[in-house]
């Protein structure tokens, strides 16, 4: 300091300036070899798509700290370019990482998404208040569609959004009237629900009747299965179809927020819209709901399928009231559907059916927080639902009318920690169904009366988790009259006892490895139409008949998996047989009724076994690239006539290449299915076929609005090919070229 003092009062003024000048400019040029940019972005939840403030965003390589704004922005200043990793953490979310890439240019309206740490289902409350374990691993991982994912794959229908998840196929009679089958199952084996609120209506009984559900406005949908779904029925094999809205909200937002959106698709002219919204007052949330969706016929590789179109309105209201202490809440909806089933085959009519349905479902639930020494929270519930369903031949007249009143309660607990029981659940569950038959079809009016009581538990030992759960149902269905002369046999009251259970055990083989299994024992009562039906249902093209002495349905079933998950890969294996001690099935008997020209389904119980495997992976070859694939096959067999059980999927799988970079995504993808020539005596073989698919969907912020664009482009060649698990394949292919164009609004 003093040799610089003495240097500045000897009049060196010019010689430091240069000296100064100098520095600066070698700094300048050390400098302009390094590019600065800055980084910036938006972080929404998940969930409803609104701003998170105070979420730390780090950059892991920089030890760099930025926190979001009340609208959950985020920005760094001046990093030098390079790849990073950022980690986005906030309380009572699961924390994630993103890479990205500082170049010359500013990285700028990055949008992240963080999902709630405590993932509230209606079947069961994982929280993050226990290790995880692998079970929760696995449900994040595989069986979820949800954000991004569930955009691109939006369909018209619920079937038509979940038909290439692996182990899952689609039953259909035309593009309405379409529902899930898992693993080969179809019927009530495979439960639809929403909010966890079984959803009611008929479509499980009869392939000509539609789902009551629209999925355009769902937040995720979930597919259940292992021992949670004996919270919701008895049958073990198949698995739930959770459809999730929160009709019934139980958290109060911030501020008013909500979505709206348009779909199209070119195949068959179809428009959708919707529009959902919440809006907090007080401790109070409404939440508003209105869709409509129009589809006219479905163009095919060969031609138009004519009456197949389709007409639905959808609204719904709910209101909560939300405390500390839990949420009160009511939700009413109307579901209004007209569609067609087309005709032009042998027992068909030559214009179809048209068929005009409704609904209207009112839901209550109770939610206490307990926080007691043993129990975690009370959750009771009410359901009733009036469906009305008419089927109209083509003068007009009605050939077949439907009513259900249906009333459901159930009571659940969920305890916490004891011994060395982890959180678990133990519930009761009652029952009560109306169902009443006009036009020509000749089944009784009938009242079913169901009683259950179920609980659920998981614990660990050293490096194994386990799920453990058990059900057991009282059941009475009860026809109008009874009538022991009856041509299908004895008409009359039945009672029936059941039980069912269910083990998963998943083994920590190495760090990313685990491999697992499932015991369980499956039981479901006839319904109403498989005990009681005499005559023709003529929108199903059948005449039915039922067998009032049916016993429930029995089986045991056993399921080997391996799992392996880390940051680049992840593959899930199930190998899978379930024995039925008496499978209940209508099979086509090959007879036909002279008077109405309908082929004869009768109900009966067989001894049968479905096998099968499914496997799916993802392999990341960077951080923008992905390749992911899936396979599924079932093999079934009725075990006394040693022939193969109808209506089987073939072979089948999805082959998915995706690009990914910050807010835009596009992808290939190809489906495919094998010939199916194992089928029952009076069923139509398929053949394979391969198609092409493509998509882009590009998400962006447009002030404090969260914007999302996806393009489909499906079955691109035109290729004809034929869905085994339709009805009607025997006179038209499924869709050929179709542009899909999504949009959606989050505010």
């Amino acid at each position: 300091m003093k040799t610089l003092l003495l240097f500045l009062k000897g009049g060196n003024y010019n010689r430091f300036a240069t000296f100064m000048l100098l520095i600066i400019l070698l700094s300048g040029k050390s400098f302009a070899n390094i590019n600065l940019s800055s980084i910036s972005g938006k972080v929404v939840d998940g969930k409803t798509h609104m701003p998170l403030e105070n979420v730390i965003v780090l950059i892991n390589e920089l030890n760099i700290v930025s926190k979001t704004d009340s609208l959950g922005y985020f920005q760094f200043s001046s990093v030098k370019e390079g790849r990073f990793t950022l980690r986005i953490s906030l309380i009572g979310y699961k924390s994630t990482e993103e890479n990205v890439f500082a170049g010359k240019d500013d990285l700028t309206n990055l949008l992240i998404h963080l999902f709630p740490e405590a993932l509230y289902s209606q079947t069961v409350i994982i929280t993050g208040e226990h290790p995880t374990s692998a079970f929760d691993n696995l449900e994040k991982a595989s069986h979820v569609l949800k954000d991004r994912d569930l955009q691109r794959d939006i369909g018209l229908t619920l079937a038509a959004t979940l038909k290439n998840e692996t182990g899952l196929a689609m039953r259909s009679m035309g593009p309405a009237p379409a529902r899930p089958v898992i693993r080969g199952l179809g019927g009530d084996r495979v439960v639809i629900s929403e909010d966890g609120f079984i959803t009611k209506d008929l479509s499980s009984t009869s392939p000509d009747h539609a789902v009551s559900v629209d999925p355009f406005t769902a937040e995720r949908i979930e597919v259940i299965r292992g021992p949670r779904i004996l919270c919701k029925t008895s049958s073990t094999f198949g698995g739930i179809v959770n459809v999730i809205k929160d009709e019934i909200p139980f958290k109060i937002p911030s501020g008013i927020k909500g979505s709206a959106g348009v779909f199209g698709e070119s195949v068959n002219n179809g428009l959708m819209g919707a529009v959902v919204t919440e809006v907090p007052v007080y401790d109070f949330v409404f939440r508003g709901e209105l869709s409509n969706k129009h589809a006219g016929n479905l163009t095919t590789p060969i031609g138009s399928l004519n009456n197949s179109d389709l007409e639905t309105l959808s609204y719904a209201g709910g209101l909560s009231f939300v405390k500390e202490w839990g949420f009160l809440g009511v939700s009413y909806r109307t579901f209004e559907s007209d569609y067609g089933v087309p005709g032009g085959f042998i027992g068909a009519h030559p214009n179809g059916i048209d068929i005009n349905m409704m609904k209207h479902q009112l839901n209550t639930r109770l939610n206490i927080n307990l926080k007691s020494e043993f129990i975690n929270s009370l959750d009771i519930n009410f359901s009733r639902n009036y469906y009305r369903h008419k089927e109209f031949e083509n003068n007009n007249l009605i050939g077949a009318e439907f009513a259900l009143y249906d009333y459901s309660g159930n009571i659940k607990v969920n305890h916490s920690t004891f011994g060395f029981f982890e959180e678990g659940i133990i519930g009761l569950t009652l029952n009560h169904r109306d169902f009443k038959v006009g036009g020509y079809v000749f089944t009784p009016h009938s009242n079913s009366f169901n009683a259950a009581t179920y609980f659920f538990e998981s614990f660990h030992l050293g490096k194994i988790d386990f799920q453990f759960a058990a059900r057991y149902n009282f059941d009475q269905v009860k026809p109008e009259f009874e009538k022991s002369d009856s041509k299908i046999g004895h008409i009359r009251n039945r009672f029936f006892k059941t039980y069912s259970l269910s083990l998963s055990a998943v083994y920590e083989l190495w760090q990313d490895i685990h491999i697992g299994t499932n015991l369980s024992k499956s039981s479901r009562i006839p319904t109403i139409e498989e005990l009681f039906s005499e005559g023709p249902h003529l929108a199903a093209y059948s005449y039915e008949i039922g067998n009032p002495d049916l016993d429930a349905e029995s089986g045991i079933g056993n399921e080997l998996f391996l799992f392996i998950i880390n940051n680049w890969f992840y593959s899930l294996i199930n190998v899978y047989y379930n024995s039925f001690s008496n499978y209940i099935i209508p099979r086509n008997t090959g007879k036909i009724n002279y008077s109405t020209l309908l082929p004869v389904y009768a109900s009966s119980g067989e001894r049968a076994f479905i096998t099968g495997i499914e496997a799916e992976s993802e392999i990341k070859f960077s951080d923008e690239l992905k390749f992911s694939f899936s396979l599924s096959y079932t093999y079934g067999e009725l075990k006394s006539l040693r022939s193969p059980l109808p209506a089987i999927p073939p072979l089948k799988g999805l082959l998915d290449l995706q690009y990914s970079s910050n807010n835009f995504s596009a992808g290939i993808s190809s489906e495919f299915a094998a010939s199916q020539n194992r089928i029952d005596k009076f069923e139509q073989p398929t053949s394979g076929y391969f198609i092409w698919n493509g998509f882009s969907q590009y998400i962006f912020i447009t002030g404090e609005f969260v914007n999302s664009i996806t393009f489909n482009a499906e079955n691109i060649f035109n290729k004809e090919y034929r869905n085994h698990l339709s009805r009607v394949k025997s006179i038209v292919p499924e869709a050929g070229r179709n542009f899909k164009l999504t949009y959606k609004l989050y505010f």
